[in-house]
């Protein structure tokens, strides 16, 4: 009888072996500084508040002394969280993250249009782990990968009808809205009344981790809190501005969602470096576009951990040289990049997501993200202008190349036999699955929450809170 050996391709366990690499390291780097994981600590102690029926806004928790900044819905959703002993609980966060990671990758592939094998993931994921943002996301138990993974998936799914959509986003927010004030009456009044304003409670603008153009504008004038407010808010309007231009001239490609991203995250008022685990698609893109090189610089801008290199203990932040700006800021220049080059120098014409047909850019973003990420949003309404600055970066594009079915192409049927058709890189299309397909876009509102910190990876420092330069809700 013959007999079948199953064997795996050589690929696959370099990729496997890679990300275990990546894991172990991760895990020793921790198990000698420690893995304090302050915002899942947090997200324990709003579930516990709900199960102990104690004021869930009038406890702080870590040596941080870090207060609950999400609405009551959050709360809920943080109950079995209990359930868990802390170490147990730590692990898991871990686990999750790091399968979160893969599955970016796999979204971030198919809104690039390149083929997402499991060596290629396992292997991306190994190097992806080391990118500051997505270190700091893991380090603190955060949620960042989820909610970028949540905005994905919705992004590049099938077709659905516009107003039915939006409606149904609509309504699961404001759902969410009513589920916590139906189990936490109490809790979301304080919240919606009072909470929700209180802004000092997310962290202090003016410290390296914020890497907002209000963080920036902070740190360049030497003062915590910049007066008047037009010496930020007018850089923002500015970069909200080439956001939305850069994400109409897009049209239906990739780029038309992030950079929308980036400028939300630019706009915001505070948004934390492992806020921008947006340059994961990032990278991805690039490489499927064949801009190695230009990836390299994005993977680099993102793994050198410059804003950490700077002085940052205390209030040093604002007594930082003209030198060391760029270094304290990377994340906002490489935004700030990415804004103007799709405003002022990317063809409009660009290469459409592949195989996805075509739905409303903004309302149904908007609401999707309200509705999936409400009960994680921050305590400041100027968030809320962020997102919704953001979301309408491609409202016009509605109007524009793919979106409106003008100048849009029908796709060749794959394997069919189309003589003299070739595909954008030249080949014969006869046999071969073509690149196109018609093309859609969306906005990405920043409602990811302010996290807490409880150190960087750069091995030795740990800062957290008012006893160090700010504290994160």
């Amino acid at each position: 009888m013959r007999r079948y050996v199953a064997t795996r391709s050589p690929h696959a366990v370099t990729g496997i072996l890679l990300l275990a690499l990546s894991c172990t390291g991760f895990a020793a780097l921790c198990g000698v500084h420690g893995l304090p994981m302050a915002d899942a600590q947090v997200y324990r102690a709003e579930g516990a508040a709900v199960v102990d029926g104690r004021d869930l806004y009038g406890f702080t928790v870590t040596r941080w002394e870090l207060p609950a900044t999400y609405p009551p819905f959050a709360a809920l959703l943080f109950v079995p969280t209990t359930w868990l002993p802390l170490a147990a609980l730590k692990a898991a966060f871990v686990v999750g993250n790091v399968a979160l990671l893969l599955l970016l990758l796999h979204l971030s592939c198919r809104l690039a249009g390149v083929p997402s094998r499991p060596a290629a993931l396992c292997a991306g994921a190994a190097f992806a782990l080391w990118l500051e943002p997505v270190f700091q996301t893991v380090l603190f138990g955060q949620i960042n990968l989820a909610l970028a993974c949540l905005v994905l998936w919705d992004l590049t799914r099938g077709p659905g009808a516009r107003v039915r959509e939006a409606v149904t986003a609509l309504a699961a927010c404001a759902g969410t809205v009513l589920l916590g004030a139906l189990a936490l009456p109490a809790a979301s009044v304080d919240f919606w009344t009072r909470r929700i304003f209180e802004t000092g409670r997310v962290g202090k603008a003016w410290i390296v981790d914020n890497q907002s153009l209000q963080g920036v504008v902070a740190r360049l004038l030497h003062e915590p809190a910049p007066e008047p407010r037009v010496l930020w808010v007018g850089p923002a309007v500015l970069a909200a501005l080439a956001g939305l231009w850069g994400a109409r001239r897009c049209g239906g490609s990739a780029w038309g969602v992030l950079v929308a991203a980036f400028a939300a995250l630019l706009v915001s008022p505070i948004s934390w470096s492992h806020h921008w685990v947006w340059c994961v698609p990032v990278v991805v893109v690039l490489v499927g576009e064949g801009r190695r090189g230009a990836a390299g610089v994005v993977a680099l801008l993102f793994t050198a951990r410059t804003l950490w290199l700077v002085p940052h203990a205390g209030s040093a932040d604002l007594h930082l040289t003209w030198w060391q700006q760029p270094l304290a800021s990377p994340y906002a220049v490489g935004g700030v990049v990415l804004c103007g080059w799709t405003a002022l120098l990317r063809s409009p014409r660009s290469r459409p997501f592949p195989d996805v047909p075509e739905r409303t850019p903004a309302l149904i973003t908007l609401t999707r993200l309200t509705s999936t990420g409400a009960f994680v949003c921050p305590g400041s309404t100027c968030r809320a202008y962020a997102a919704v600055t953001t979301a309408v970066a491609v409202k016009g594009s509605v109007h524009h190349g793919y979106w409106a079915g003008r100048e849009r192409q029908e796709p060749p049927a794959y394997g069919r036999h189309e003589p003299g058709a070739a595909s954008r890189s030249g080949r014969s299309l006869c046999g071969d699955r073509t690149q196109g397909g018609a093309g859609r876009g969306r906005a990405y509102g920043d409602v990811a929450c302010a996290g807490s910190r409880v150190g960087c990876p750069h091995v030795g420092t740990v800062r957290h809170g008012d006893h160090d330069a700010g504290d994160r809700g």
